[in-house]
């Protein structure tokens, strides 16, 4: 990784602005802004990422038909609701890699987990256990652990970790591999975090895929922190399922509709367990109500309600924007402007933090998890009155992403210079 070309300078900041071929997007968002008036360095958009202004004219456009047709917007709304899941499909699927039909929104991240290991895991008394890794967002551990209760299995027994090494703060995927040599036989599901929350540290995801389907497992990936932030490249790579959220990266508003995706190789498989809704009936019929249930081939198929629009609008509004500035260069200003952030923090003197993100932009998104000594949280509560939205997460980290559609490497400077001021 090069940082001789970087300079820790406003001016320098202000000329790769200048330089970025995305910077006309950052007009697009609104950007919180202090009680002074003045916009604030937001740089949590991993935790929610900002609105885009187009959200109020495409929810709008959908309140107005809901007022105008009533029942009838189903069909006749200038974007007509039953279909309505559908104008996003072939967007997010560019994000994630996949093919349209291995893809859809629906629900939300933890129903979809659920929804997806009702299918995909499925334990006998020889093949059971379920791998994560040891830091996984607790909604998944949680997930995983009453699934594992449900099928009769105790936790302490049938769920492995895979964790880091003593005193380190990342895993390696040789540990990985050793796990598979040993429990292999009795794994049933590798369910791995694309992106670490805590660590922000990516892993080899087709890797993992292969690791796991060589020894007879099914895989599947939480992309909470991966969609719209890498690109895992899915119906390649290759896993059985993944599932994500919308509201971090992809800016769909607090708590909105996640997504699903299902590989094309179990798109036709009516006889795989699920659980089933009548959205994920066969269209053509779906409405005829007394037809036996039907699947639509594809992850369509895995539906179970018609979908909230005013949500799917929001998302809808996003994917537009990722749509007009491509997700290649999206990931290619990430890169750009996390090794700047990187270079920033570590020209600042002194121990009293310590990235422990990868290096390699590789094996990282745009987030930067900052450690920080003694676990204060003095120092976070510092930066917000400051005007630096970040998060922190116990027991000792900052996490700081600057999100490429929105974020400017002066906010990266900004945040550094007033994190020297604090130290």
């Amino acid at each position: 990784m090069q940082t001789t070309q970087h300079k820790n300078t406003l001016e320098f900041a202000k000329e790769q602005d200048q330089n970025d071929p995305l910077r006309r997007f950052r007009s697009q968002f609104h950007i919180p802004k202090d009680k002074n008036g003045e916009e604030q360095v937001y740089l949590c958009g991993n935790s929610l990422g900002l609105q885009p202004k187009l959200t109020l004219e495409y929810i709008q456009q959908e309140l107005e038909d809901w007022s105008n047709l009533g029942v009838e917007g189903h069909t006749e709304a200038k974007n007509p609701w039953m279909p309505y899941h559908e104008f996003l499909t072939e967007k997010m699927a560019k994000i994630v890699g996949a093919k349209p039909s291995e893809v859809v929104m629906m629900n939300t991240l933890s129903v979809n987990l659920h929804l997806m290991m009702i299918s995909f895991y499925q334990p006998t008394s020889e093949r059971f256990k379920i791998i994560i890794e040891s830091d996984a967002f607790p909604s998944d551990k949680y997930a995983v652990e009453s699934q594992l209760k449900f099928h009769g299995h105790d936790p302490k027994d049938s769920l492995i970790l895979w964790e880091p090494r003593e005193g380190e703060e990342l895993c390696h995927f040789e540990d990985l591999e050793k796990i598979m040599e040993t429990e292999g036989d009795q794994v049933a599901l590798l369910l791995i975090g694309s992106t670490n929350y805590y660590t922000g540290q990516s892993f080899p995801l087709k890797k993992i895929t292969e690791l796991g389907h060589r020894h007879g497992a099914k895989v599947g990936f939480d992309l909470a922190h991966g969609a719209g932030n890498i690109q895992p490249n899915l119906h390649e790579t290759g896993p059985d399922f993944a599932v994500w959220c919308s509201y971090k990266y992809l800016n769909s508003g607090p708590g909105s509709v996640g997504g699903c995706f299902v590989h094309e190789r179990h798109a036709n498989n009516k006889e795989l367990k699920r659980f089933t809704g009548w959205w994920g009936h066969n269209k053509q019929t779906r409405f005829n109500m007394r037809h036996e249930f039907d699947p639509i081939p594809g992850a369509e198929g895995w539906q179970l309600s018609n979908p909230p629009i005013l949500s799917l609008a929001a998302i809808r509004a996003s994917l537009a924007i990722f749509d007009e500035a491509g997700f290649e260069n999206i990931r290619a200003k990430s890169v750009k402007i996390t090794n700047y952030l990187e270079y920033l923090l570590k020209e600042i003197e002194g121990d009293q933090i310590e990235i422990i993100t990868p290096q390699n932009p590789e094996e990282r998104g745009c987030q930067l998890s900052i450690k920080v000594k003694n676990a204060n949280k003095v120092l976070f509560d510092k930066l917000m009155a400051v005007g630096v939205i970040s998060d922190w997460r116990e027991p000792n980290v900052i996490r700081v992403a600057p999100a490429p559609l929105y974020n400017s490497f002066e906010d990266v400077y900004k945040m550094v210079e007033r994190l020297k001021a604090l130290l």
